[in-house]
């Protein structure tokens, strides 16, 4: 199958031959929105870029990344008109908060008042992030060029087979996805497929962490690593996705 410019990042996660392509996908989509957000681009100078990342905030794990990425002053710009989003907001609720009653009955039975307002407030806050919505999106397009590969792409499903297959995080997705993406033969096909795959790379990953702790006994220092020196990230990869071992993103100055 001739490949076309929204197959390609999915089939140069498949050659990567990492221990699961949707990671590198992950990773590299993030650090492209990184640059668009923070890079020399310098879209945070632009209204409508502002605009949704006021709206949207970030989450803790990539406000971090945001600072080690190392752009004070682009940083700077982003905290300071979202501060002032939120400060308008939270004034707002502040403004129209009338604390729960809780009547006597659910005091003497432990029951919790009714939802506090702020509380509700600051959980909708939380559920947001520039960066992870954005990926979301990405994500779910993913998907579907995998199903739409994996269907009518035969050297695709070659990759597939001689794959590592996916970390325990996306193979959840994979699956879920697989019921809406196949019909009944398809998915009498693609289920064994993924089983066999998981299993062996499951059980090689384990392998090799079961190798490196091997090595640290004194017997066995002059034997080889074989391919269990990276054995904890990948392992770490393979359970809950990512890159543990992965360095700091900076700015490309």
């Amino acid at each position: 199958m001739k490949e076309k410019l929204y197959t390609i990042p999915l089939n140069d996660a498949m050659n990567a031959e990492d221990e699961c392509p949707f990671c590198f996908i992950e990773r590299n989509v993030e650090q492209d929105i990184m640059d668009y957000v923070l890079g020399s681009c310098a879209s945070y100078m632009e209204s409508d870029t502002r605009e949704a990342t006021d709206k949207a905030g970030f989450c803790r794990m990539h406000y971090k990344k945001m600072f080690d990425y190392g752009n004070t002053l682009g940083n700077g710009w982003i905290l300071k008109t979202h501060y002032k989003k939120l400060i308008a907001e939270m004034k707002d609720q502040f403004s129209h908060f009338t604390p729960g009653k809780t009547s006597l009955m659910d005091k003497l039975k432990g029951k919790p008042s009714e939802s506090n307002a702020i509380a509700s407030w600051v959980a909708e806050k939380e559920k947001t992030c520039y960066i992870c919505d954005f990926f979301t999106k990405e994500y779910a397009r993913y998907m579907d060029t995998f199903f739409y590969l994996y269907k009518n792409d035969e050297a695709f499903r070659e990759k597939l087979k001689k794959s590592k297959g996916f970390c325990l995080h996306h193979f959840g997705d994979l699956c879920n996805q697989a019921d809406s993406h196949l019909n009944d033969a398809e998915k009498k096909d693609f289920y064994p497929l993924v089983f066999k795959l998981m299993e062996e790379n499951m059980e090689r990953v384990s392998g090799d962490v079961d190798w490196l702790i091997e090595k640290f006994d004194y017997r066995n220092k002059d034997a080889d690593w074989k391919t269990s020196k990276d054995a904890v990230q990948r392992g770490m990869q393979k359970l809950k996705g990512g890159y543990p071992a992965d360095p700091v993103y900076k700015m490309n100055k």
